[in-house]
């Protein structure tokens, strides 16, 4: 396998659309690395620049300290997966299989010894006389994830490769490939929209935005540490709560307005957050993970914060509950900005009634309201 190195790529269609901007982003030999991002952000145009299936506009894409940039799709030793499988449906499981090595004239001896290792591998052996339309979804993606092994290409490349299967089968599917990539010690560049597929599988994951590389990190950075508000509501389900607030040092210390309350802050809160440091007193943007609220009693100790909020909807998902709330945002003149806490289920709540929730302030995250940068 091979590393990929993406440098200073850019993509601008002849009307002007600006896919790409300034990509710079390095794929580890055996490395997992998940392209994310919403529907449009760019992530299939990189895979196909480095595919060859585009040209980009600017920049460089090297394998393996090679660069490929002018070489035709099928002199980069490259394997692509598709999210439509793409088999041949006159063929059986195993001329699809065999497909790629034929193309390159390998003797019939290596070919049926290729195939019959990759099949047993991925659970095939007993289809290779089917037709794809025999097979099941799953089965379907097997061979063309098979099809791509087979070929033992440098890199691989993959679009959405499980987003035609059920919620039940893609659980499964990604186990599946993950366990192969690692026998494999195989360098994949994946791409999905899913940001819990990005989350579950990735070595490290690419966020993706306009075009724009957002941030790239191991998915507990990324959750722990986004680097913007848009980082941070992208990833983690259901998304971060965003309030306005602000910090404002009073004669008896550091507080917290939020949702028209005011919470007092710990004493040492902006020496181990020295960055909000310049903001205080000033408009500021605070992010609260559902899943950081808390609502049982022994909770409400002195270092958590304590905030009422009124219950609108509850979502009953058997090991949590999704409460919906909103709360008054008097600084920027809105009438409320809705909100959702994930509570333990054994919390007897209703709706129209008022909820004490506590949260940790190491927990909150704070961003710039005018350029969406973390602080």
């Amino acid at each position: 396998m091979a590393a990929i190195t993406i440098t200073g790529l850019n993509k601008i269609y002849p009307n002007g659309t600006i896919a790409l901007q300034d990509i710079n982003i390095a794929v580890a030999d055996g490395e997992f690395l998940v392209l994310v991002g919403p529907s449009g952000c760019g992530k299939s145009t990189v895979l196909r620049c480095v595919a060859g299936l585009e040209q980009p506009t600017s920049g460089s894409i090297a394998v393996g300290g090679r660069e490929i940039n002018d070489l035709p799709p099928q002199a980069r030793d490259l394997a692509m997966v598709f999210q439509t499988y793409a088999l041949y449906p006159h063929m059986t499981i195993f001329d699809n299989l065999a497909f790629g090595l034929k193309m390159r004239h390998r003797s019939p001896e290596d070919i049926r010894a290729a195939v019959v290792t990759v099949a047993e591998k991925l659970g095939l052996a007993h289809h290779l006389n089917k037709k794809p339309r025999e097979l099941s979804g799953g089965e379907r993606q097997r061979v063309a994830l098979g099809r791509a092994i087979v070929r033992q290409p440098q890199a691989f490349l993959m679009d959405e490769p499980l987003s035609n299967l059920d919620a039940a089968l893609r659980v499964k599917m990604r186990t599946e490939l993950l366990k192969l990539q690692r026998e494999l010690k195989a360098t994949v560049l994946y791409v999905t929209h899913d940001q819990t597929e990005a989350l579950t599988m990735g070595d490290r994951v690419a966020v993706l935005y306009q075009g724009r590389l957002q941030q790239v990190a191991p998915p507990r950075e990324l959750y722990d540490h986004p680097a913007n508000r848009m980082v941070a509501g992208f990833i983690g389900s259901p998304a971060m709560n965003f309030f306005t607030t602000r910090l404002n040092q009073e004669a008896n210390g550091l507080e917290l307005v939020l949702g028209g309350q005011t919470l007092p802050l710990p004493e040492d809160f902006l020496e181990t957050r020295a960055r909000l440091k310049p903001f205080q007193q000033k408009k500021l943007v605070a992010g609260i993970r559902p899943e950081h609220f808390t609502a049982s009693a022994e909770n409400h100790a002195a270092a958590r914060l304590v905030l009422t909020i009124r219950v609108e909807v509850i979502e009953t998902l058997g090991p949590v509950n999704y409460v919906h709330f909103s709360l008054p945002d008097p600084m920027t003149g809105q009438v409320r900005t809705p909100g959702v806490a994930a509570l333990d289920p054994a919390i007897s709540v209703a709706p129209d009634q008022e909820l004490e929730v506590a949260l940790d302030p190491r927990r909150l995250h704070f961003f710039d309201p005018e350029t969406g940068a973390a602080i």
